[in-house]
């Protein structure tokens, strides 16, 4: 019976986890790969594992076991319902009339997978105070069925990136996930019908169920109190929180990779999985000691903004996770109370995780312009450490004042050494390294180290503009944090989309008209141009992807113009005459933009309308990989005129697209060429050039004219066949650069 109550859950857990990257799969194309959508689907999901515990808090309170059994079944076949899982139609067309893309992701995630997903997520403590009651040796403490639910967890997170998504298309794996859920449904009808044909079953031993296992006097009484309650909130936010928090910051200060979207979340339930094993394996007073080291190099990489090596830094990023998770969790399993409380126990490290997601997902965009969150959660998982004996303070003052004095000394720092004449990169490692060092001397003072080093990331913000120069305007959208920016030397402004730039301009007026970048007049995209002008197929210009405007500066006189723009932060920020003057004074013809998903709008335009179409979307590290699918392509063909010509910029530090474009243009008879402007001479670079990629498409050979014979422009070559992008597979890990 133990085993089959522990494979049940396991089964349970798979099938809970597994569903979680497969609809964000579905869901993220549609809204430009940005790494909100994955923490609101978590988000989501984290408030349905709470809906679930409260229902399993509910029914095990008050209905004997064979009335929770048949209740159980009846609604796990009930939410069946919505198979099978997929996006409605209907809620793609309705996405580009949503106000807010969160709203519209939480209607269409309550539609797709809400019913059978709220029903798994009852399995955890239903299931464990169901074998509480069987009577065995093990059921008075019950709680080891939770590593076994969390190994299930882990398992599909991690077989998703690296052996499903790669071999089977989106409706396979809603399929594969329908079964599963069926052959669950038979799994907990014969666990109800062991539970309830045991005829020990009925009621757990008294002996068992005063088992201690908790640390304080509750264990008496079974009482809970209040404070106790609000513990567990805080020990179960924190580690949710910071799990967030790592995550956006690693897909939009570093990279965005879905495996990279899998990482942190995996972490996570790894140190549920260790800290709630029978067995201790982890030292937690050794992890709480290496916590302030790892926390002191962690703030001082992320405040001086070093983004290389990136396997190195997201290790560094992983591990703090993983300790501080541990820390946080393992105070939990600590504390656990009595099966008696299993359930609300559960439910309340629930409560905790949601409050995270809801903090870390909808207040925090709201009430913060950057990616605040992550520090502060930092801090509050060192706040939370355990404080051991000596370590206790009489007195409050020395927590206030040791911090304020660290806030003085960074900040006097980061005022004085620029003014002694001391280099940038040593004034900052000197204005970080001297403060950060200081707290460390507090490591075994919890408040007072944790409050230190926070601290120093307030005193931070005198350098905020060490890599991104003087920061002009900073925005954050659901799309991710936008920032303006004057470039050390005064020459240009330039926007920037995490780390990713997205468009420069001179500031001298007479040179504002220069359009910079990739797309340089003397880069692959001008020669794109000039080849346009001198055989124009039809005289209007589709451009998706706005930037800061600069492509405007090829526009003609008698030509008519259309940006697709998924972002209105960014239209706000390329109409603002402050930053950047490209449509305001640069347009020789008349310029709409569209905002919305490009596809979605594109399907609007009339067919056979644009000369040329140019996809300008691919730069960022997130990707819209719905843009990049076989269907897409039947769209862009079907809005060029005869002889028109379909441009892509597919410059990108992780990803090579050029193999997935060539498959889709060999699978639709298309010639294309590519050229690869690598790094530019230093004069270029200082005239506002930069390296970058573009693909060039067309029905027929001969529309491709000169650049066919031009040594720059080479034909597209796929090299090894693999399967070609639909709006069902895409498998991004195969177009990595691993090296």
């Amino acid at each position: 019976m133990q085993f089959l109550f522990a494979f049940t859950l396991f089964v349970s857990a798979f099938l809970l986890f597994l569903v979680q990257p497969l609809v964000a799969k579905m869901l993220l194309p549609l809204l430009g790969g940005a790494p909100a959508v994955w923490n609101t689907c978590l988000f989501y999901f984290q408030c349905l594992l709470l809906a679930g515990y409260g229902y399993a808090h509910l029914v095990t309170k008050r209905l004997e076991l064979r009335l929770q059994a048949i209740l159980q079944i009846a609604l796990l076949a009930a939410a069946m319902i919505v198979f099978p899982i997929a996006i409605s139609p209907g809620f793609i067309q309705s996405l580009g009339h949503q106000p807010s893309p969160f709203l519209w992701l939480l209607g269409c995630l309550t539609a797709t997978v809400g019913p059978p997903f709220l029903m798994l997520s009852t399995s955890g403590p239903l299931l464990q105070r169901w074998f509480a009651h069987t009577g065995r040796e093990s059921a008075g403490d019950p709680y080891f069925l939770y590593a076994a639910s969390n190994a299930g967890s882990l398992l599909a997170l991690l077989c998703y990136p690296a052996l499903i998504e790669p071999n089977f298309q989106l409706s396979s794996q809603s399929r594969l996930w329908s079964i599963g859920y069926a052959a669950l449904t038979a799994l907990f009808l014969v666990c109800a019908a062991s539970l309830l044909k045991n005829k020990a079953g009925k009621t757990a031993p008294a002996a068992m169920e005063a088992t201690r296992l908790s640390n304080d006097g509750d264990s008496q009484t079974h009482a809970i109190a209040p404070a106790r309650r609000l513990r567990w909130v805080a020990l179960a936010f924190a580690p949710a929180s910071l799990m967030y928090g790592v995550t956006t910051y690693l897909t939009t200060d570093l990279v965005s990779v879905p495996l990279l979207w899998v990482l942190p979340l995996s972490v996570y339930l790894i140190t549920f999985i260790l800290v709630f094993a029978r067995r201790r394996i982890l030292p937690l007073r050794l992890l709480d000691r290496l916590l302030p080291l790892l926390a002191i190099l962690l703030t001082f990489l992320m405040l001086t903004r070093l983004n290389r090596p990136i396997w190195l830094l997201g290790a560094l990023h992983l591990l703090f996770l993983f300790v501080a998770a541990t820390v946080c969790h393992g105070r939990l399993a600590g504390d656990r109370p009595p099966s008696k409380h299993l359930t609300e126990f559960y439910l309340w490290v629930s409560l905790g995780g949601a409050l995270g997601g809801l903090f870390n997902s909808l207040l925090a965009p709201i009430i913060f312009d950057a990616v605040i969150e992550y520090p502060l959660a930092i801090v509050l998982s060192l706040l939370l450490r355990p404080a051991y004996g000596s370590q206790r303070s009489a007195s409050r003052w020395p927590e206030v004042a040791a911090p304020l004095a660290v806030w003085l000394l960074t900040a006097g720092l980061a005022a004085l050494l620029p003014r002694l004449g001391v280099a940038t990169m040593l004034a900052v490692v000197l204005t970080l390294a001297v403060p950060l060092l200081l707290s460390y001397a507090w490591a075994m003072r919890p408040a007072r180290f944790a409050l230190s080093v926070g601290a120093v990331m307030l005193g931070s913000l005198f350098y905020q503009g060490l890599y991104y120069g003087s920061i002009l305007r900073i925005e954050r959208s659901f799309f991710g944090v936008l920032r303006v920016a004057r470039d050390q030397t005064g020459a240009f402004h330039q926007l920037f989309h995490g780390n990713t730039g997205h468009g420069r301009q001179f500031i001298e007026p007479a040179r504002q008209c220069e359009p910079l970048s990739y797309y340089h007049r003397r880069g692959p995209l001008g020669q794109i141009f000039e080849f346009f002008d001198s055989r124009q197929a039809a005289p209007e210009v589709a451009v998706v992807g706005l930037g800061a405007g600069a492509m405007v500066c090829y526009s003609k006189a008698g030509q008519r113009w259309s940006f697709y723009e998924i972002d209105p932060a960014v239209a706000g920020i390329a109409r603002d005459y402050r930053y950047f003057t490209y449509l305001q004074n640069c347009a020789r013809a008349p310029v709409r933009i569209v905002i919305g998903d490009a596809r979605l709008q594109l399907r609007n335009s009339g067919d056979g309308r644009y000369g040329l179409l140019v996809l300008d979307a691919f730069s960022s590290d997130v990707i819209p990989t719905h843009l990049l699918t076989q269907q897409a392509f039947d769209l862009y063909l079907s809005k060029l005129a005869p002889g028109g010509l379909l441009a892509l910029h597919t410059s990108n530090q992780y990803l090579d697209l050029c193999p997935v474009i060539a498959d889709l243009a060999a699978e639709m008879n298309l010639s294309g060429l590519v050229n690869t402007d690598l790094t530019p001479p230093s004069g270029e670079q200082e005239r506002g050039k930069d390296s970058s990629q573009w693909v060039i498409l067309t029905r027929d050979a001969e529309h491709l004219g000169d650049l066919g014979a031009d040594t720059r422009w080479q034909p597209l070559k796929s090299g090894a066949r693999t399967a070609v992008w639909t709006d069902d597979y895409s498998n991004i890990l195969g177009v990595f650069k691993w090296k």
